[in-house]
């Protein structure tokens, strides 16, 4: 009776021992890597949706001497803070429609067609959230320290829970960038062994 090894599987000899390798499976790397993608985006999704959110309902008043005399701090007194909030709905927006793409290059790891074109969105929405954080974060910026050439006051010491929340709101935003400058490596490098 002779041993006989099936076809399919591939095997090489090791100090006078046959051994037998599985073959790969289809996908494989690539596979795992969509699956980060996929996750990755929902992280994304989370950031870019909260910070919004945050931004959206950043709001404090305080009253000066009587109930008719107020100050108060709004994210649409600033026209930034409104620009943000909008360029992170929309982020969170493309994110969400992002998704059945992403589910696809799952499925078909080996399909360069689905991770082109996200990788091409995914530059383009990464340039709109770091315009969008950076312009916000200097808001930020000058709200907790000022700016003594130009007398701008910080208004942070009057109005701790607005620069509260929208510092929260920023750090969000510069998250949702980290993500997608981790999702275009990926993309480029599934892209880059085909």
């Amino acid at each position: 009776m002779s041993t006989t090894i099936d076809v399919q599987e591939s095997s090489y000899v090791s100090k006078g021992k046959a051994v037998l390798v599985a073959p790969p499976r289809p996908g494989g790397w690539k596979k795992g890597v969509a699956i980060i993608d996929f996750v990755l985006r929902l992280g994304a999704i989370a950031a870019a949706l909260g910070a919004a959110v945050t931004m959206g309902t950043s709001d404090q008043t305080l009253p000066f001497f009587t109930q008719f005399f107020q100050f108060e701090a709004s994210y649409d007194n600033f026209s930034t803070f409104q620009f943000f909030v909008i360029t992170m709905g929309l982020v969170g927006g493309y994110l969400v429609l992002s998704l059945p793409f992403s589910i696809v290059s799952i499925i078909r790891p080996h399909a360069a067609g689905p991770r082109l074109f996200l990788i091409i969105l995914d530059t383009v929405f990464l340039t709109l959230a770091s315009a969008s954080a950076a312009s916000a974060a200097s808001i930020v910026y000058l709200a907790h320290n000022g700016n003594q050439n130009t007398n701008w006051l910080a208004i942070c010491n009057q109005f701790g829970d607005f620069c509260a929340q929208t510092s929260g709101a920023v750090v969000s935003s510069f998250v949702a960038v980290v993500v997608f400058v981790l999702l275009i490596v990926m993309s480029a490098l599934v892209l880059g062994k085909h």
